[in-house]
Order: structure tokens, then sequence, then C-alpha cells
């Protein structure tokens, strides 16, 4: 296992939607090695499905920037409302250490019980508790799979240049509001 921080990372974040849309909602992954922007990737998956594992993982296994990667940061653990992420299956079938960042904590309560009223709730709960401790690190709530403390806190200082949020992940959001909206909407 590495030792230090990582340099070439993905960040992935989703299209912002309408409460009432259903259907498929765009999804954008950024890649950067180092401080330096180097791709876009995008693709779809389903409003509160249960296909954002295997997408992420068709879109970073047919990227050119694959065979360099060294970690992926997902903005949240789910993506398009509640299509949970298994961030233990993503970082098995892709090999490498998956990096889950927000802003604050969540209330795992109130995600509990709204998952309840979701088509495969319960399953979408597992992945959520299988996913790890929620750790406090660099001003920012973390959830880690292959990848120590002390490298997760290196990776987000590293990162983190305009913000709490690292870079590969503000940069993701930002173009996915630009693009979803017409004008991205930046979060101090």
């Amino acid at each position: 296992m590495r030792t230090g921080g990582f340099s070439r990372v993905i960040g992935f974040d989703d299209f912002p939607f309408e409460r009432s849309h259903r259907g498929n909602v765009r999804v954008v992954g950024v890649v950067y090695n180092g401080l330096r922007l180097e791709g876009v990737l995008s693709g779809q998956v389903r409003r509160d499905g249960q296909n954002s594992t295997r997408v992420l993982v068709q879109l970073i296994q047919g990227s050119k920037f694959y065979p360099g990667l060294e970690l992926v940061m997902l903005q949240g653990i789910a993506l398009a409302g509640f299509n949970v992420v298994d961030v233990q299956g993503l970082s098995r079938s892709l090999g490498l250490p998956v990096l889950v960042v927000a802003r604050r904590r969540p209330n795992l309560a109130a995600v509990e019980a709204a998952l309840q009223r979701v088509r495969g709730g319960a399953r979408k709960w597992g992945l959520i508790q299988r996913a790890g401790t929620l750790e406090a690190v660099a001003g920012v709530y973390i959830q880690r799979v292959g990848l120590s403390l002390q490298q997760a806190e290196q990776t987000l200082r590293r990162f983190a240049v305009h913000s709490r949020i690292p870079e590969p992940l503000r940069t993701a959001h930002l173009i996915a509001g630009g693009i979803g909206r017409g004008e991205s909407r930046a979060r101090p």
C-alpha cells in the first residue's frame, strides 16, 4: 500500500435535476493529475436506481485515463438521488481506493427513513453501512476504502485549494451545474 497521498484522481458528481424528474441523470467525472485538469468523462445513472456502481466502473475502465488513475473520489455516496454507490464493489472492480467526501455530516437517521420509501431501500441502506464510519478530516466528512486515514488527509489537503472540497469534486460540481442549469453555482 502506498504511504503518501494520491496524484492521479478522478472525482464524480451528478447533474442537478428537478424533484419531479424520473429517468436518467447525467454524471460527470473529472480527472486530475496533481492540480492539473486532464480530462472529463460523462455518463448517466438512473434516478433513485441501482446502476451507479456499474456505470462508474464502465466509464472509468472504458476511458484512456484508467491505466494511470490512483484514486476515485465521490461527492457523497449516492448519485441521482438515492442511486447508492457500492464503494467496496467499486474499489474491488477497479482495483483502486475510493474516497467519499461530504461537506456536512449526513443525518443518517433521516437517510434511513427516506430509504424506506425508495425501491430497494434496505439494500441501499446496507451499502451505506458497509461503506464505513464517517470520519471528520480536513474540514469535511469522509468514508474510505483501500486507503489509510493519513493518505485520505494528505490527499484532501493537496487537492483542497479553493475550498474544503477537493478540486476534482469541486470542478465536477461546477461542470455539472453549468451544463445542467446553464450556469454553475459555486459554494464557498
